[in-house]
């Protein structure tokens, strides 16, 4: 009894909490109110007398009969531009212009301000609390007037930003060498430089309910199927969290399979790799804070291109592409095939390798499966350990890493010199690949093959690899198959996957994602044959 009792005095309390909470929420006034005393004692009451956010009197018109606020949060905010093209021409420009003499008798305040005090073109009008919230936070400047239920935001942002710089996860020999920045406007202005085209449509909203962050979704309007566009749209839109710091939370929530090693949503911190799938017929989506911009829908080969490809020649780049499908089948399969083979398939060797191999592995106390995921792992944790570390220090974990997968390794017998090949052709086939998450992706799948093939050889890896296949096939990317253009095979888009084509032989757009435009080029016309 004394346990119910207790269960009810907390529900009860809880209950009170509840409607004191819902009652000081109703209490707040949902639209702005006509007198600006009461609207600036809300503001400062839900803004807790923050400090950065300042709140500035001002008396403008030509008697200085209009009493108006200013608001804005330093950091966030140009204070000079604020300075220069909001108050100042507040405070003297309307004084010293003769706006009876305009026909301007019957103009409210508000008009007379936004036409002739306020030279700024985004100015949009605000008429509730929310509103105004979002556009003082997000650095925008805020003008409320004595007598009025509605006030101005004015777009003032300006805090400091690192500029567009080279990106660091995908770096090219020839190419543009600007990247992404934190700035939403930045990102989207570099991507408009690159299309010049009326039809590139950038849609912004806030997401998250505590960060607001402004995610925009880009795309060619008349080029991108409309029916994915409304998905992406309609994804976006369910997301309810409390916050967006990255583009990775917008990536977990719009994908199409969580529990899948492989990704289905491609990210980018490239402008000319946005652009250029924005022109095939996929839709970018960039998140204010994050030089990581998404590109949907995402397919299997389009994580083994590199922006470079179409700089170089076709035929170099179907060299490197090659190179880059090898890599990924040796990051794979290697340990793994190792295991498999000096396991259970030594008579698959030649008789002065077996030999060789033999002798190295003599003195060694392991089984290759245990040698191969000790070598494995302790790669793993010196490749993040450098990752995390200052760049000072990285040098010398390279250093002691060498000397412990090398050197060190051997002479102690705990692993062969036929492992540590076996490891480093591994580690180093996986940085070949041009997307950071398809390497990932490769490093998961390698343990569960390493023990299939330490438990039934090459039948285990096999079964592995075809398991691996039938799920890549069974992906699905915004209704787009993963494995487009291979798996439905079509001949019309092998123009662009394993072999690139020349730039002037590639007339249409990928049919896969259903293009409303599907003409890339017109092709030539032939000559007309002479006589």
């Amino acid at each position: 009894m004394r346990y119910v009792r207790k269960l009810k005095d907390m529900k009860k309390k809880h209950s009170t909490t509840d409607k004191k909470s819902k009652a000081s929420s109703s209490s707040q006034p949902e639209t702005l109110m006509i007198n600006l005393e009461e609207n600036l004692e809300v503001i400062k009451k839900t803004l807790g007398e923050s400090s950065d956010i300042v709140i500035r009197d001002v008396l403008a018109g030509t008697d200085g009969n209009i009493h108006l606020a200013v608001i804005y949060t330093e950091g966030l905010a140009d204070k000079t531009f604020i300075q220069d093209f909001i108050i100042k021409p507040l405070m003297l420009t309307i004084r010293e212009t003769e706006i009876s003499d305009k026909g301007s008798q019957h103009m409210s305040s508000m008009d007379i301000l936004k036409n002739f005090a306020l030279s700024n073109g985004d100015v949009k009008k605000i008429g509730d609390f929310d509103s105004l919230y979002l556009h003082v936070l997000s650095g925008d400047t805020v003008v409320l007037l004595e007598g009025y239920t509605k006030g101005f935001s004015i777009g003032s942002r300006g805090w400091e930003d690192r500029g567009v710089n080279e990106p660091s996860s995908q770096t090219v020999i020839r190419g543009p060498k600007d990247g992404f920045s934190e700035t939403l406007r930045t990102n989207t202005a570099l991507v408009r430089r690159k299309i010049k085209d009326p039809n590139l449509w950038i849609e912004t909203k806030p997401i998250g309910k505590k960060t607001r962050t402004d995610v925009a979704l880009v795309y060619l309007k008349g080029v991108a199927d409309d029916k994915i566009v409304e998905e992406v749209r309609e994804r976006l839109l369910r997301i309810n969290i409390d916050g967006i710091l990255e583009s990775g939370y917008i990536e977990e929530f719009i994908q199409d399979e969580t529990y899948s090693p492989f990704p289905t949503v491609f990210n980018t911190e490239r402008p000319d790799t946005l652009a250029a799938g924005i022109l095939e017929g996929r839709i970018a989506i960039l998140v204010d804070g994050t030089p990581f911009a998404l590109l949907v829908p995402a397919v299997f080969v389009q994580f083994f291109q590199s922006s470079e490809d179409y700089y170089q020649r076709f035929d170099v780049s179907f060299l490197i592409r090659i190179l880059r499908y090898v890599s990924f089948f040796l990051a794979l399969i290697t340990p793994s095939a190792y295991i498999a083979v000096t396991t259970f398939h030594q008579e698959m060797l030649p008789t002065q390798l077996l030999i060789s191999l033999a002798a190295q592995r003599e003195g060694t106390p392991f089984p290759a499966l245990i040698e191969a995921l000790l070598m494995e792992l302790t790669f793993e944790v010196l490749r993040e350990a450098g990752v995390r570390m200052p760049r000072a220090v990285g040098s010398a974990i390279s250093i002691v890493g060498a000397l412990v997968l090398g050197q060190a390794a051997v002479e102690a017998g705990i692993v062969s010199s036929a492992m540590i090949i076996v490891v480093s052709l591994t580690a180093i086939s996986s940085f070949v690949m041009p997307a950071i998450n398809m390497a990932i992706s490769v490093r998961m799948l390698r343990f569960p093959l390493m023990f299939l093939a330490a438990t039934f050889g090459l039948f285990g890896m096999i079964l592995g690899l075809i398991t691996i296949i039938l799920h890549l096939c069974s992906l699905r990317s915004f209704g787009v198959p993963y494995m487009s253009p291979m798996a439905p095979f079509k001949s019309s888009d092998q123009k662009d996957v394993i072999f690139r084509a020349p730039i002037s032989r590639m007339f249409s757009r990928p049919t896969f994602l259903k293009p409303n435009d599907k003409i890339r080029e017109k092709p030539p016309t032939p000559k007309p044959e002479s006589n």
